[in-house]
């Protein structure tokens, strides 16, 4: 299988096809749907195991929603991404559970370190009511779904997989689904922070940056897992991929005769570049300056998006 480092469905497929020479793949569906002119939603549909050997992904539904200008985002375009996640939210929670079943939010990650805090960052803005319909029900409408919600922080600070953690608060308070929000690595610097991937198939956290955890999915835990990512970081070997592939495109524009140019951006650089960094210990982890701002507009339009789902 191809070694991806990018948790995103639609980039998988991308990939696969552009180094298979493919038009499509069997087994894997998509359709893409334009919102406006700063939302585009690709959704991805693995039906067989052809498809999911491919991208190695596991079969179900990937939605990928893309958003652009966030760095500038003003509250009522934040808002209207929020109304997307929520209608996407929506039609795939629907069809795991009733209106009425309880639902554990879960973020991941580590909320001290900037591009790893989205997790921890929404679940402080999540609207709870188990403990309300629990202990005072005459304040509650009736019919309000039971939420509750928890971060259980990383590894390295707890002693403790985050899939045990789970485990035990499954068995305690037995929620009918689960919704796990984390951050993703991708394979474009075009998608951090302004992308969000909506899946059931669950998570592996920590995959896309070569450190994968145990996997927290139907499989793991018992119940249904849907899936809430936004690319944060890239690999160095993706980031100077993408600017080789800029820079071409520019001499392309000066010199649009050049063959060899012509080949090698048809070409996926990544894996050449990747060998040339990694025995110099160059290939890291990136991120941008604006992450800080980044991270709050996601945060706000993941945590308005599943209030408003739920």
């Amino acid at each position: 299988m191809f070694n991806f480092r990018t948790d995103l469905a639609s980039e998988r497929r991308d990939i696969y096809r552009k180094a298979n020479k493919l038009e499509e793949i069997n087994g894997i569906q998509t359709e893409q749907q334009k919102v406006n002119d700063n939302i585009l939603i690709e959704r991805v549909k693995i039906t067989n195991e052809e498809g999911e050997r491919a991208i190695g992904k596991p079969i179900g539904d990937y939605i990928t929603i893309d958003m652009k200008n966030l760095k500038i985002a003003q509250d009522e375009e934040i808002e209207e991404a929020s109304k997307v996640l929520t209608d996407e939210l929506v039609k795939i929670i629907d069809k795991h559970i009733d209106k009425q079943g309880e639902i554990l939010v879960v973020g991941l990650g580590n909320v001290y370190v900037t591009p790893d805090s989205l997790g921890p960052k929404v679940i402080n803005e999540i609207e709870v009511t188990r403990h309300i319909i629990e202990y005072l029900p005459q304040y509650v409408e009736k019919g309000t779904r039971m939420v509750s919600a928890i971060s259980p922080g990383v590894l390295g600070t707890t002693g403790i997989e985050t899939l045990e953690i789970l485990k035990g608060i499954v068995d305690n308070i037995k929620p009918k689904l689960i919704i796990v929000i984390d951050a993703l690595a991708s394979r474009s610097i075009e998608r951090i922070s302004s992308t969000v991937q909506i899946s059931d198939t669950g998570i592996v956290p920590g995959a896309g940056v070569g450190n994968a955890r145990n996997e927290i999915s139907q499989n793991t835990l018992g119940i249904p897992v849907v899936a809430i990512g936004i690319p944060t970081v890239v690999e160095t070997a993706v980031l100077v991929n993408d600017c080789l592939s800029l820079f071409i495109e520019k001499l392309q524009e000066e010199a649009k005769s050049n063959e060899y140019l012509n080949n090698l951006k048809e070409e996926d650089n990544y894996e050449k570049i990747k060998e040339t960094l990694i025995p110099k210990d160059y290939n890291l982890i990136v991120t941008p300056k604006e992450i800080d701002d980044l991270v709050e507009n996601m945060t706000s339009i993941v945590a308005r998006g599943i209030n408003m789902s739920l």
